[in-house]
């Protein structure tokens, strides 16, 4: 999470086109829709036109697209033709999913692909293309507006290249939707960065942080296990959540009330059902949870249904940690995890004070 003065002290910088702060963050300019690396040449925008991100996927992922001048997805010092040639190339066709095929018609090695962009920007090509896919359309779940709207904002010339594309992402074709089984998808914004919603008109059914590794694929098989179409709405559900996350940020609600379904086999549900027992301000280790579930030697496959959590926060898998104490994994991030599990025993710790002194 970048603070108020943290996005100032980067502003600043920008202004000053500082050199220091060269790979330390990106700046998403909210009127032109392009991000770019802290030495710009443009001309600066105004602060509250700013967006910080501390690397360039979270950028992409906001849907922003790099910067032609500074060139954000370039190293400052050398601009390799393969990196220059493959964002030109995905900048002509964001919503493209790349196959063998396409880098052959390019003349590049693929595996000289994968490693100059984790060289450079700390993920591979491919996960750049679906950054940049994804980015779009979480940027039209973000706006909310029509599909006719989507099309125009997009910059489809023909309504048969929206469709297509509009399939790629979602799912489903714009037409098709009519009748069918609707899930609807909302960008809620968090103090530790965006989040996706999704939900019918009864319960959440996905609630994840937009730079969660695999997003993209979970959205994917929540479509296709639902046999559903995911496009840009809200729902009462989606609602409540946004209410609720509210509250719990600001350190007022430790317990979720919000109606969600989970999808999962009966072995992950059960997993999940102990998670929520656990007190807002303790932690478990994963055999602690698996000794609760009458499976002593489960401990991998409790890890596993933890990794699996499609209802991020609400389902609290960030409450559970290592036999020895540490961290272990989390799909949001361990700097989240850390913070999560800091803000809600620091709440406990207060509501303890505030009941004592009662």
């Amino acid at each position: 999470m970048i603070t108020l003065d943290r996005k100032q002290e980067y502003y600043e910088a920008l202004v000053s086109k500082n050199t220091e702060y060269e790979g330390l963050f990106y700046v998403g300019v909210k009127t032109t829709g392009i991000f770019c690396r802290p030495t710009c040449p443009a001309r600066k925008p105004k602060f509250e036109n700013c967006e910080f991100y501390e690397t360039a996927q979270q950028a992409l992922l906001a849907s922003f697209r790099p910067c032609q001048r500074c060139r954000p997805l370039s190293h400052p010092n050398h601009v390799s033709a393969v990196i220059r040639t493959l964002v030109e190339a995905v900048e002509r066709n964001p919503e493209k999913r790349w196959k063998t095929q396409d880098f052959r018609e390019l003349a590049i090695d693929e595996s000289t692909a994968r490693r100059q962009f984790k060289k450079r920007f700390g993920m591979t090509f491919v996960e750049y293309a679906r950054a940049r896919r994804m980015g779009i359309a979480l940027k039209n779940i973000r706006s909310g507006r029509s599909i006719i709207d989507s099309q125009l904002d997009t910059g489809y010339e023909s309504s048969s290249g929206f469709r297509d594309a509009f399939a790629r992402i979602m799912g489903t074709a714009p037409t098709r939707l009519d009748g069918e089984h609707v899930l609807k998808a909302t960008w809620l914004d968090t103090p530790l960065g965006p989040m996706l919603a999704i939900a019918d008109e009864q319960s959440l059914v996905l609630l994840e942080f937009v730079d969660r590794r695999g997003l993209e694929r979970e959205v994917e098989r929540l479509r296709i296990r639902e046999k559903a179409a995911i496009i840009p709405g809200r729902t009462s559900p989606i609602d409540e959540i946004e209410a609720e996350l509210e509250q719990y940020f600001a350190g007022t609600l430790t317990k979720f009330q919000t109606p969600i379904r989970m999808i999962g086999s009966p072995f992950q549900q059960s997993v999940w059902n102990a998670l929520m027992q656990i007190p807002s301000g303790e932690t478990r280790s994963y055999q602690q949870i698996a000794i609760s579930l009458g499976r002593p030697t489960a401990s991998r496959a409790v890890a596993r249904a933890n990794g699996s959590n499609q209802l991020a926060v609400i389902i609290p898998c960030h409450r559970v940690i290592t036999s020895g104490g540490e961290l272990g994994g989390y799909a949001g991030g361990l700097t989240r995890k850390d913070w999560l599990l800091k803000h809600e025993y620091a709440h406990r710790e207060q509501v303890g004070t505030e009941q004592e002194s009662s």
